[in-house]
């Protein structure tokens, strides 16, 4: 029996550091493109940021995995560090999703209300509003080496539970809506990223619920001790297949391209750009 175990936990550990540091290569190749040889346009800036909320979860999950393997103990810590990157990226995630999806219903007001800076001010609020939305009720509840109090931790894990159903019923919930408007109702041609954010939000149902379950459920769910390492292995599957996405939305039937251009008509805005910064001509990228 414990060898079975043994196995498994073997067998969950060696997968996840295989699609972690799969996905590690791949954000890291999208945040190069994005952040230094793309221009950016303002659903590219999301990208920009998810990316990197995908790297910092991918590497926080790799990092961990090895450390517990290494010293054989688990601490609540590495826990709560993975999940704050996981939460960012779920912020990221629904921001994406809500204003593509309202950019596609309506366009018009989009177009004519929208503030130039809109996403980059978007990402930096999301960015500074995760870590107190994670580390307080970690806090209350004991999680970060403290003792634990009952009443406030309550409170807050509450208001935690709320808002991370609110992040996934929006991200879901406006992948859906753009998914119906697209083929239903729309005439114009599909948004350039609808396909990455309907494949994250579907993705997001189907692997990433159960990490949330187990930040919601802990002091049940830890008493599976085979829940965490697979929701773990599952949530990288997001983080990681978001690259595929975007390689997969920017391909075009024919000969070979180059991972520069495939990424530019995925996510850029605009002709590449050249050493200094100067816009390249199709042909040469």
């Amino acid at each position: 029996m414990f060898g079975l175990w043994r196995t498994f936990t073997s067998v969950l550990f060696y997968l996840t550091l295989a699609l972690g540091l799969g996905g590690l290569l791949g954000n890291g190749l999208v945040l190069w493109h994005l952040g230094f040889r793309i221009r950016k346009g303002p659903f590219a800036v999301y990208a920009l940021h998810l990316a990197a909320a995908d790297f910092l979860f991918l590497g926080c999950q790799v990092a961990f995995s090895v450390a517990q393997a290494a010293l054989g103990a688990r601490d609540t810590l590495y826990f709560v560090v993975t999940f704050l990157a996981f939460a960012a990226g779920l912020w990221l995630l629904a921001a994406f999703s809500l204003e593509l999806c309202v950019a596609e219903v309506f366009p018009a007001c989009h177009a004519g209300c929208r503030p130039r800076h809109t996403s980059g001010v978007v990402c930096g609020l999301l960015w500074a509003l995760t870590p107190p939305a994670v580390l307080l009720p970690a806090d209350a509840c004991g999680l970060l080496r403290r003792g634990a109090r009952p009443g406030a931790c309550v409170r807050l894990h509450a208001g935690s539970m709320a808002w991370l159903l609110a992040l996934v019923c929006g991200a879901c919930g406006a992948g859906l809506v753009l998914l119906v408007w697209v083929a239903c109702c729309s005439s114009r041609p599909r948004p350039r990223f609808s396909g990455p954010v309907l494949g994250s939000a579907l993705l997001l149902a189907l692997c990433g619920l159960p990490y949330v379950l187990y930040w919601s459920l802990r002091p049940l769910l830890s008493l599976l001790p085979a829940f965490l390492p697979l929701a773990g292995l599952l949530a990288c599957v997001p983080a990681s297949a978001r690259p595929l996405l975007y390689f997969m939305a920017g391909r075009q039937p024919g000969p070979r391209q180059p991972l520069r251009a495939v990424l530019q008509r995925a996510l850029g805005d605009g002709a590449p750009r050249g050493p200094g910064g100067l816009a390249l001509p199709m042909g040469t990228v």
